[in-house]
């Protein structure tokens, strides 16, 4: 009689060694910084002998660094790996995020759509202490910012009416949740070709877009700018300089989806 297998520790079963190490990564993705082996585990669903033996392979490969105090943080290696995310885009968009910046003086930014949230893959930071949500290469609600309304507003009606059926988070009390409003802010966005947000995804900051176009006629980026909330009676007068950077950076957008 041929003896059962051993059973696989909790959080083993059923998984495989490639999505067990995307788990241990996708863990940075909440929460930045240095996490300890504990974290890495718990936030990866992962036993304890099974996360040592695999923090240990991704250190070895540079993956990831462990510091003096045995905490782990993004390697240099795999930062390095993910400069080339999105890279045709953000070369051929910086020459004109510098032009933005130069002329407004405000943190500048460009954002892909990426299933939920906007994607951030290029920021300027000005010299303001503008409260900070977002990083080059951070995400955040489509909802809650003026790139991600403007990449949600430009989507087809299915895509929206989905997106707004899934429910809401609100960072902020500020946030719009309410999915008929939400809707029918989304398609005032599309008639005036820009979007504002105050303090919906951090309090003190505010923030204003306009759709990247590409050649066929899609939005699939956004450029905008962020400032502090005192400043939202006066944002609309960025539109004029945003649509111009728009359209300086609309041929690299086309190259990009071709």
């Amino acid at each position: 009689m041929t003896p059962d297998p051993p059973a696989s520790p909790p959080g083993d079963s059923g998984r495989t060694v490639t999505s067990k190490v995307l788990a241990i990564l996708a863990t940075y993705e909440s929460s930045p910084g240095s996490l300890s082996l504990t974290q890495l585990a718990d936030g990866a669903g992962l036993p304890l002998p099974t996360a040592h033996r695999l923090v240990a392979e991704l250190v070895g490969w540079g993956a990831l660094e462990r510091d003096e105090n045995g905490r782990y943080a993004v390697g240099l290696r795999l930062w390095e790996i993910a400069q080339n995310a999105q890279r045709e885009l953000r070369d051929a968009a910086r020459p004109y995020l510098q032009d933005l910046f130069s002329l407004t003086q405000e943190t500048a930014h460009l954002a892909v759509r990426e299933g939920h949230e906007a994607l951030y893959i290029d920021r300027i930071y000005s010299s303001k202490r503008v409260p900070r949500a977002s990083r080059v290469g951070g995400r955040l609600p489509l909802h809650a910012t003026a790139v991600g309304k403007v990449l949600l507003a430009f989507e087809e009606p299915w895509v929206r009416d989905a997106y707004v059926a899934r429910g809401l988070e609100a960072p902020t009390r500020h946030t719009h949740v309410n999915p008929t409003r939400l809707l029918e802010e989304l398609e005032t966005i599309r008639e005036q070709g820009y979007a504002t947000t105050n303090e919906e995804v951090r309090p003190g900051s505010c923030s204003i877009a306009v759709p990247v176009q590409s050649g066929d006629g899609r939005v699939p980026a956004s450029i905008g700018l962020v400032m502090l909330s005192r400043q939202s009676d006066r944002m609309v007068r960025y539109v004029p300089t945003l649509r111009g950077i728009a359209a300086r950076i609309e041929p690299a957008v086309s190259r990009w989806r071709s």
